[in-house]
């Protein structure tokens, strides 16, 4: 299907060079006696590589990109790549870890996700709102460090580092999703 510039909307998913695109952002800019101006900020869904194109001319065209959305479960990471299972047809398909970028550090075993198919062919997933991980490792509070309300790096489950609060520990959890929102002593309390 094609779209003109006056159809485009943040989220839309397009193809450009065989490849799909979803909109992160637009703008057109239309001057006296010009051409109209389309600036896109675009994310590459297969890589999450974000680029910017800007196309100037009346008859600016689009051709929206086949993609579907399915929710699946994380069941395992083997090598470089991590598996899902179609949530209602139990098929198992793999994901390469590039294709994933920073999302699989969000990924732990057993987790829903909805899962970005292309051609039919599972090209990227996107991690849920909250994950809720195990700090495994971070350094010891020191008596004191407080006062200011500072952070630490602690190490979580899946390998991601983030800053948190100095009365963290080794076996609390947190719930995060692109910042730390809830802290718990253990999993059993959250």
């Amino acid at each position: 299907m094609v779209i003109n510039v006056g159809e485009l909307k943040k989220g839309i998913t397009i193809e450009l060079d065989g490849q799909p695109y979803q909109v992160i952002d637009y703008s057109s800019q239309k001057m006296q006696a010009r051409a109209p101006t389309v600036k896109l900020k675009l994310k590459e869904l297969k890589t999450g590589r974000s680029i910017e194109k800007a196309y100037n001319g009346f008859a600016v065209k689009f051709n929206l990109a086949a993609v579907e959305t399915k929710p699946a479960q994380f069941i395992y990471r083997e090598d470089k790549d991590y598996y899902f299972m179609d949530s209602q047809t139990f098929d198992q398909f793999p994901i390469p870890t590039e294709q994933l970028g920073n999302d699989s550090l969000y990924l732990k075993e057993q987790m829903e996700v909805d899962i970005i198919f292309y051609n039919e062919a599972a090209i990227s997933g996107q991690h849920p709102t909250f994950s809720e991980l195990e700090v495994t490792d971070t350094p010891p509070s020191v008596k004191g460090n407080t006062a200011q309300g500072g952070t630490k790096p602690a190490t979580l489950e899946t390998g991601l580092v983030v800053n948190l609060p100095f009365f963290i520990n080794i076996g609390c959890y947190c719930s995060i999703s692109d910042s730390v929102f809830f802290y718990g002593p253990s999993h059993d309390s959250v």
